[in-house]
């Protein structure tokens, strides 16, 4: 046992001190925010910025009334034919030609949009949106019925989604606030065990190519040197990922208080008129669909969820890493190891694919269940159920299930090591491995 700590403390040294670790471990938070904060922001201000000015070629004889502009959109109606206008439409200022011919009202074809460059989907669907709507006011007027008498027979419904818990108790649900945290649990759970499970290949396939594998195997067992190095950089990993929630929290909390200042807001609140604006703003923003998941967000036990997520994460790690492991005592290089590579990765990309889609549209289905059950694929699946709310009996067995194909792997994969560690210069085959998993020490 004291020989495994020893290793622990050799592989979780000797990574942590190195100054990539550092830095990608505090600087990962802020580029990750950074990248998303693009996003966002280029996202919407190429929305809210972006306006296309359309020339209209109106040849419908009924169809009198005019499309609506928008912010995003200007409508300009012109006498000139269409032909003609295409010809000198990059002379104009104008963006796009939209033609409107004689088309029957009830099945419209023959609308075309054109322009020097290539129209967007949003930009489609955005006219599609205004000619549908300037159609249905047309047979709303013909029918004799008014726009506003139309309006007076719809009714908002907006729906309190809830959830009975374990206690009894009904709570706030979210199907948005569930998502978004199912996708990141996932997506996370394949990165790490991916990132650090390929850390223990390369690890092994260095030492055993520079030779010290020989060295370290004259003093410890095999069992014993695949344990400790699977299990310190698992530790490697955990600190990162601790870290990481510490420093994305302290983020939030520093950008909160450098954007909001606090004289401004409790002004605000001690003033009648902006308190009052305040409470209908408050008001429209917990009736909104972002409202509902702020609110979700603060029912969720999450740390429960983060709890869970890394025991997931380290028997997830350990059950993939031993198999890591043994490629990496198989083969004498990094290039070698794409024939055993394919077959570990298989059942985690499958994993990953049908959580992301199946498990995240029916969380209590069949295939929701046994993926969170069998080993290869329960990590990322109990991952992103564990949002939703997952049965205790059902964590549970999925727990123990893990627990046992964590041990049987490690079984598994340490024969195959114990031999290919001091195997050099032959090729290694699936056959070859398994002969050195029936090889007797």
């Amino acid at each position: 046992m004291n020989k495994i700590l020893l290793i622990i403390r050799r592989e979780y040294l000797s990574r942590v001190k190195k100054k990539s670790f550092i830095i990608m471990t505090f600087l990962t938070p802020l580029i990750i925010a950074g990248f998303y904060g693009l996003i966002i922001y280029f996202s919407y201000k190429g929305i809210s910025d972006k306006t296309d000015k359309i020339a209209v070629v109106n040849e419908h004889k009924t169809l009198t009334e005019k499309l609506t502009s928008n912010k995003n959109v200007t409508y300009e109606y012109v006498d000139k034919s269409f032909e003609n206008l295409k010809k000198i439409l990059a002379q104009t200022d104008y963006d796009y030609i939209l033609y409107l011919p004689d088309f029957n009202i009830d099945s419209p074809k023959g609308i075309q949009l054109i322009g020097t460059k290539q129209a967007s989907l949003t930009l489609d669907g955005r006219i599609s949106d205004s000619i549908e709507d300037l159609i249905r006011d047309y047979k709303l007027k013909k029918s004799g019925i008014s726009q506003t008498d139309l309006d007076n027979l719809k009714s908002s419904v907006n729906i309190d989604v809830k959830k009975i818990g374990d206690t009894g108790e009904e709570e706030n649900s979210s199907a948005g606030a569930s998502t978004v945290i199912a996708f990141v649990a996932g997506v996370l759970m394949f990165m790490f065990i991916m990132l650090y499970g390929v850390q223990v290949m390369r690890g092994v396939i260095e030492e055993k190519t520079s030779r010290i594998i020989e060295v370290m195997i004259s003093s410890v067992k095999p069992f014993q040197l695949m344990m400790g190095k699977i299990i310190g950089i698992a530790m490697v990993g955990l600190t990162q990922f601790l870290l990481w929630i510490v420093l994305t929290f302290s983020i939030s909390a520093l950008a909160i208080g450098a954007f909001v200042n606090k004289d401004e807001v409790k002004k605000m609140a001690t003033s009648p008129q902006i308190s009052a604006a305040q409470q209908v703003q408050t008001t429209a923003l917990n009736d909104s669909p972002l409202g509902d998941i702020q609110q979700s967000l603060q029912n969720l036990d999450l740390g429960k969820i983060i709890t869970i997520f890394i025991f997931y994460f380290l028997g997830g790690y350990l059950f993939y890493s031993a198999l890591y492991a043994a490629i990496g005592s198989a083969v004498d290089s990094e290039t070698e190891t794409q024939q055993f590579m394919m077959p570990v990765m298989m059942p985690l990309l499958l994993g990953y694919a049908l959580s992301l889609s199946v498990v995240t549209n029916d969380p209590y289905g069949n295939v929701a269940f046994w993926l969170s059950m069998i080993p290869f694929t329960s990590p990322i699946a109990m991952a992103v159920r564990l949002p939703y709310g997952v049965p205790a009996w059902e964590l549970s067995l999925s727990i123990v299930i893990l627990i046992i194909g964590f041990v049987g792997t490690v079984w598994f994969a340490s024969r195959i090591y114990r031999v290919g560690i001091l195997m050099y210069g032959k090729k290694a085959s699936f056959k070859e491995m398994m002969k050195w998993f029936w090889h007797k020490a």
